[in-house]
C-alpha cells in the first residue's frame, strides 16, 4: 500500500539565530517542499531513493534495519550516516515502525533545487514524523537541534509567528498579505550554508545583548503591523543592523551589494541561501550583472 505525505519549504524573516533564545520570529512557508513515498518492502531492509527537483537522483541506497537500530555509520557517506541518524531517532520514538515490518521501498522528491536550502531536511524530517506518527519538533531536536521554526513552516500553510518558551515551540498562524508584495524578492546567493554550522559559530559569539530579544520582538511585531512600504524597508534595516552587532558580522548590502537602490537582508544561516531584498523597481537586471541568477518574485515563492 502507497502512502504519500508532503511538507512545505521555509523561509525565516525575522529572528533568525535569536529564535534559538526566545525571540518571536516571522516565518514563511514556500511554494515549494518535498514529498515522502512509502511502499511495502521486504528482507528488513529500506531502498530509499531522493529525487532533486530536476528528477535526477541525489541520493540511491539500501538501508539495512540492523544500520538503523545500531545507528550505524558509514565512512565517506555522509547523507546515509545522517538518514541513518533520523531513522534511528524515529525508531526511538516509534520502535513499531522497524519491528512491526518486513521493509519499505522509499522515495523522496524535491520541487525546489537541493542547493537553495529552503528545508531539504526540515521538510524530511517533518514526513517521516508525518510517516511514523511522531512528534516532528521532538523528532528535530533528537536528530539535528535547531529551533524547529522550519517545521512550523512544514506543517502550516500560512505564515507564523514562532517562539520557543521554556524550549517548548508556540506557533501562531497569522494573515500577513501585504500590499507591496510586489516589492518584495527573493534572491539566492549561490551558496548553501550548513545550517547546523551556522548554529554553532552564533553560540560561540559574545552572549546575546539583554535587551535584542526585545528589539527584535518589537520589530517582528511593527513588520507584520505595517502597511507602508518604507515603514516595512526601516524595519528590515534595523533588523539588519541590530544582528549585524549580535553576530560580529559585515551586512550582506556592504559586502556584496553596497550601490544597490534598497534594502536586503539575510535570511536563515548568514552568508548563504537567500535574502530578502525590497526595491521599487524590479531588480533582476541588476543581480543578474552581478552573477546572481535566481532573483524570486514574492508570488513566485510565498505560500
Amino acid at each position: 500500500m502507497k502512502k504519500t505525505f508532503y511538507s512545505n519549504g521555509k523561509l525565516l524573516i525575522t529572528g533568525e539565530y535569536v529564535v534559538l533564545d526566545g525571540a518571536v520570529a516571522l516565518a514563511l512557508p514556500t511554494k515549494m517542499g518535498q514529498n515522502l513515498i512509502v511502499e511495502n518492502g521486504s528482507d528488513k531492509k529500506i531502498i530509499w531513493k531522493s529525487y532533486d527537483s530536476d528528477g535526477s537522483i541525489w541520493f540511491d541506497d539500501t538501508i539495512l534495519f540492523s544500520d538503523i537500530t545500531s545507528k550505524k555509520s558509514f565512512e565517506n557517506n555522509t547523507v546515509k550516516t545522517t538518514l541513518v541518524e533520523i531513522l534511528h531517532e524515529s525508531h526511538q520514538l516509534n520502535s513499531s515502525f522497524i519491528n512491526d515490518s518486513d521493509g519499505y521501498v522509499v522515495a523522496t522528491n524535491l520541487t525546489f533545487p537541493k542547493f537553495w536550502g529552503l528545508g531539504t531536511s526540515s521538510t524530511l524530517i517533518n514526513n517521516i514524523a508525518s510517516w511514523l506518527q511522531i512528534d516532528a519538533y521532538k523528532l528535530l531536536q533528537n536528530a539535528f537541534g535547531g529551533s524547529g521554526y522550519d517545521i512550523a513552516c512544514a506543517q502550516n500553510d500560512s505564515a507564523v509567528l514562532y517562539q520557543l518558551v521554556n524550549e517548548k515551540p508556540i506557533i501562531k498562524a497569522i494573515n500577513f498579505n501585504p500590499t507591496f508584495t510586489d516589492n518584495i524578492y527573493f534572491v539566492y546567493l549561490n551558496k548553501k550554508q550548513n545550517s547546523k554550522t551556522a548554529i554553532a559559530n552564533y553560540r560561540n559569539k559574545k552572549d546575546v545583548f539583554a535587551n535584542s530579544i526585545s528589539k527584535i520582538n518589537e520589530i517582528t511585531d511593527a513588520i507584520i503591523n505595517t502597511t507602508e512600504l518604507n515603514e516595512f524597508t526601516k524595519q528590515i534595516e534595523k533588523h539588519e543592523i541590530l544582528m549585524g552587532e549580535i553576530l560580529g558580522m559585515q551586512k550582506v548590502k556592504e559586502a556584496l551589494f553596497p550601490d544597490f537602490d534598497g534594502a536586503i537582508k539575510s535570511l536563515g544561516a548568514w552568508g548563504g541561501d537567500f535574502v530578502m531584498v525590497i526595491s521599487k523597481n524590479n531588480p533582476v537586471a541588476y543581480f543578474g550583472d552581478k552573477g546572481y541568477d535566481v532573483v524570486i518574485s514574492y508570488s513566485n515563492i510565498i505560500l
